[in-house]
């Protein structure tokens, strides 16, 4: 499937289906492979691939299992790989567009949830960080060496040193095993490098053993 360029937020759509899964991130230019196998979703994934594609990843914090309650902002990505296995699950590829601020639920006849989008605030989203903008790989990778030192984790340094600073970021918000409210604090950074701000935070503070809760 070819991914299209999305240049203004009047390219987004409207409406949007949402996902709501704790601990999973979606972040613009970034990709997040799922198995969907609850037949609400595999009923959201035979939609959408017949319209936009896209659907808003969002984390779910608290309430119940049928209809948990879900965090203000989320990511949307669209499918750009699928797959359907013998058993009947759907292997999906999402890369991700913008993120996007949930305005109002609405009152839907799908077993899956949709939402009316607020995309204004990300706009920024839509465009390539600038290098001018990008954060301080330096400070990066030091506390990363500290975290991964205090876990006794082992780390391919080189992949660290060559991966691109917005790839890398994303790649330690997603992987680290942070709550879901760290995680959605870095979800809601409004820049690339006020998410890498937040992760240098979260890893020193697991470091040095403070609560992370002052971050929610």
């Amino acid at each position: 499937m070819s991914q299209p360029s999305f240049t203004r937020l009047s390219e987004l759509p409207e409406e949007l289906a949402i996902f709501p899964l704790p601990g999973a991130l979606l972040f613009p230019r970034w990709q997040l492979p799922l198995n969907i196998f609850e037949p609400r979703y595999l009923n959201m994934i035979d939609d959408v691939i017949q319209d936009t594609r896209m659907i808003g990843m969002i984390q779910s914090v608290g309430g119940s299992k049928a209809k948990p309650d879900v965090a203000h902002t989320g990511c949307a990505g669209r499918i750009t790989a699928w797959s359907e296995t013998g058993d009947g699950r759907y292997l999906i590829t999402l890369t991700g567009i913008a993120r996007f601020d949930v305005k109002e639920e609405l009152s839907v006849m799908t077993p899956y949830r949709q939402v009316v989008p607020d995309w204004a605030p990300y706009e920024a989203d839509l465009k390539d960080v600038p290098d001018s903008k990008l954060p301080d790989r330096s400070r990066l990778v030091s506390a990363l060496h500290d975290y991964t030192e205090a876990h006794d984790m082992s780390t391919d340094w080189s992949a660290v040193d060559e991966a691109p600073l917005e790839t890398l970021v994303n790649a330690l918000c997603s992987g680290c095993p942070f709550s879901v409210m760290e995680k959605q604090a870095l979800v809601e950074a409004p820049t690339l490098k006020d998410r890498a701000e937040t992760l240098i935070t979260l890893l020193e503070m697991d470091v040095s053993g403070e609560d992370g809760g002052t971050l929610q």
